[in-house]
């Protein structure tokens, strides 16, 4: 029988213990809407806002939507905007494609053990054995190539109608350049993916 009461007693505690604290240092969520826009949403409870253990929640979260104007973050981009998605299948799986007869291509002009180029469900997959796996795909809703590599790590390429190359927006990096520094620096051997 003694523990059936136990959560009983236990919530019994916490609910005593929680009444003992100083009020001053907990703040409540406001429930006038008047303190949306103006002084702000929190404040300190005063002698008419006992801390009620149905609204706990209250003490760290609100409910209320944000007094922010949502119009002040910036806009997600709509990438279906600045390209077709048939545009962005004929520049990427070209791409793509070359790539995978260049990486062959050296493949067969270099001596390095492990060396395998892949390719299966629109991702081309370089092995360079010990010395790591570049992966390269496709990602269409955001009309973007993905690469992950061994060197400088995840990075996406979008596509720069001026300059007519993949470009990684972050670091200014044209994809075809960066492949063919870092595959040459590991692999010893300069290659030309242009």
């Amino acid at each position: 029988m003694a523990s059936r009461f136990a959560p009983r007693l236990l919530l019994q505690r916490l609910w005593t213990l929680r009444r003992a604290r100083p009020t001053s240092s907990i703040l409540v969520a406001s429930e006038s809407p008047a303190d949306v826009g103006g002084g702000g949403l929190f404040s300190p409870p005063g002698p008419s806002s006992a801390l009620d253990p149905r609204c706990v929640s209250r003490v760290f979260f609100s409910a209320r939507p944000s007094a922010l104007d949502e119009r002040q973050n910036p806009a997600a981009i709509d990438y279906r905007s600045l390209m077709s998605e048939e545009e962005f299948h004929n520049l990427a799986d070209e791409t793509i494609h070359d790539l995978l007869e260049k990486f062959e291509e050296y493949g067969d002009a270099i001596q390095v053990d492990g060396y395998e180029v892949d390719y299966g469900n629109h991702v081309l997959t370089l092995k360079l054995g010990s010395l790591g796996t570049y992966v390269l795909n496709k990602q269409t809703p955001n009309r973007q190539i993905w690469l992950s590599s061994p060197v400088s790590g995840p990075s996406r390429f979008d596509w720069d109608v001026t300059a007519k190359t993949w470009v990684y927006r972050r670091t200014k990096a044209a994809l075809l350049q960066l492949l063919e520094g870092e595959v040459g620096q590991l692999c010893g051997e300069p290659i030309s993916l242009r």
